[in-house]
């Protein structure tokens, strides 16, 4: 096990470049007294390995690794056929049945891994205020601080949009507890707009100390997939879209800002990620023509367990889209020669009996294909956390109505799909929706962008409308708790948000 998680902490983070022993050191010392914390905070090296374990506690299964982006979640927003009701309890899921106990131990692990990962960016954080003078570059320093509080907005929101209330018009309301710290004491539960003030205040504090410090504002993303390349004195600044940074902060900013529905600070922080340039001019990030996805990311993750994790979504037969359902995907103002379509998402097979398209997002190349590990750990291996994609997506869905169109147009064209008429906004708004669907599938957005809207009929759910509890997942395994939780009656909860249960890999 060891191997395993010191390889994935490399994968995750490979521009941190971890010293011979650094990994294992990580690995042995865990911390069970505040000696022995303050001795893993006593060097540099400690504060990267100690940020290093956040990624991987992202890139775990229970998380980015698999339930929120092509399992759990996708369920949910009804994506996938099944051949065995069995495989992953599918339908459990499919029909929003939380009092399953396979439901809910499912998102008891995905909530007390959030919890988890917050915890060990508040502890990078507290340590940095205690032991900080021990990383003498100042740049690397609030780097740092800056990737922690990243990491702790980002997990943070994604708790809201899965076990908070619906963001417009809700009728059940849901308090949620905020973690700015590692101590034992009870974590404060806020409200919906008081927890997003706190999601925000993280995003903001996080993207001022970038501005001092992220490369990304000097070089493209691009550049700096290769540290060395640009001559950076430390190469844990480097190799960028993998890890939280200036314009994640930005593009963040505009994804939460059109969930709790302020449509004109969606608009300016989403186009300000299309538009960002370096100081010298250079275009950060475009749209991509090709399959190779990766290289439109603005936040991912490096795993290198991909194969393994979604093996069953990507090379069997177990969850597939029905050629019926695939059809469905791209009807619309999308053509056969969109890329996606034809052969960058999915691809036909036949098993004799009947044809399916099978889910091919992630498929990597055989081994013998490609000798070159930095290759292999910045394009095949990448869990996409936040694309260009998104943004023109935002832009369209917040712009005035002849901008929007333009902008459809042009986006629709890098996809190599011709849109030659103006829509209506209500007709633009449906597309707007398809493409979450059929450029986000597999990548655990669609459900979000469900809930946003209060959606009642998804497409290819067709027993029922969809109501506003079926949005909220019970955190707690439950019910829906209106005010806090009583830690002493919800121990897996404090199991996992004490510093000394913090095991990396766990």
């Amino acid at each position: 096990m060891r191997k395993d998680f010191c390889l994935l902490a490399y994968t995750v983070c490979i521009g941190i470049a971890l010293v011979a022993g650094g990994c294992n050191d990580w690995l042995d010392v865990k911390p069970k007294s505040q000696a022995e914390s303050e001795e893993l905070f006593s060097r540099e090296q400690g504060f990267k390995d100690a940020l290093t374990a956040c990624y991987i506690k992202m890139n775990s299964t229970s998380l980015y690794g698999m339930e929120l982006m092509v399992s759990s979640i996708e369920y949910m927003a009804q994506f996938w056929d099944f051949t065995n009701n069995n495989d992953r309890n599918a339908k459990l899921f499919k029909d929003f049945d939380y009092s399953s106990s396979l439901v809910e131990s499912t998102f008891k692990s995905i909530y007390s891994n959030f919890y988890n990962t917050i915890v060990q960016a508040n502890s990078v954080l507290e340590n940095l205020q205690l032991h900080g003078e021990v990383i003498e570059n100042e740049k690397l320093r609030k780097m740092i601080e800056a990737e922690a509080l990243g990491i702790r907005a980002f997990c943070h929101f994604d708790i809201l949009r899965l076990f908070g209330q619906l963001p417009q018009n809700a009728t059940i309301h849901v308090q949620l507890p905020y973690a700015k710290t590692v101590g034992v004491e009870t974590i404060p539960y806020y409200t919906f707009d008081d927890y997003v003030g706190l999601v925000l205040d993280d995003i903001n504090k996080a993207q001022n100390l970038f501005k001092e410090c992220d490369p990304v504002l000097d070089y493209p993303f691009a550049e700096l997939n290769a540290a060395s390349g640009v001559g950076l004195e430390d190469s844990y600044m480097g190799y960028r879209r993998f890890r939280f940074n200036y314009w994640a902060m930005e593009a963040l900013k505009a994804r939460l800002y059109l969930y709790i529905g302020n449509k004109e600070k969606a608009y300016t922080a989403a186009h300000n990620v299309i538009d960002a340039k370096t100081n010298s001019g250079q275009i950060v990030i475009d749209l991509v023509r090709s399959k190779d996805f990766y290289s439109e990311c603005i936040l991912a993750l490096s795993n290198n367990e991909i194969k393994d994790n979604i093996g069953g979504f990507s090379s069997s037969t177990s969850n597939f889209m029905t050629a019926a359902n695939y059809g469905k995907l791209f009807s619309g103002k999308v053509t056969t020669d969109d890329f996606r379509a034809k052969d960058f998402w999915a691809e036909t097979v036949s098993n004799g009996s009947y044809t399916y398209y099978e889910f091919v997002k992630y498929k990597q190349p055989e081994d013998n294909i490609v000798n070159n590990s930095e290759e292999w750990m910045i394009r095949y291996q990448v869990i996409p956390l936040i694309r260009l994609s998104e943004m023109y997506l935002i832009v369209m869905e917040t712009a005035e109505l002849t901008e929007a169109n333009k902008l459809y147009k042009s986006y629709m064209a890098e996809k190599n799909a011709l849109i030659t008429t103006d829509m209506a906004r209500e007709e633009l708004n449906a597309e707007i929706l398809n493409e979450y669907r059929r450029e986000f599938w597999g990548e655990g957005q669609m459900f979000y962008a469900y809930k946003r809207l209060g959606v009642k009929e998804m497409m290819w759910k067709t027993d029922r409308e969809v109501e506003e509890k079926d949005y909220i997942v019970p955190y707690n395994g439950v019910g829906i708790k209106l005010i806090g939780i009583d830690y002493e009656k919800c121990s897996f909860i404090f199991e996992y948000i004490v510093l000394c249960n913090i095991y990396v890999g766990m």
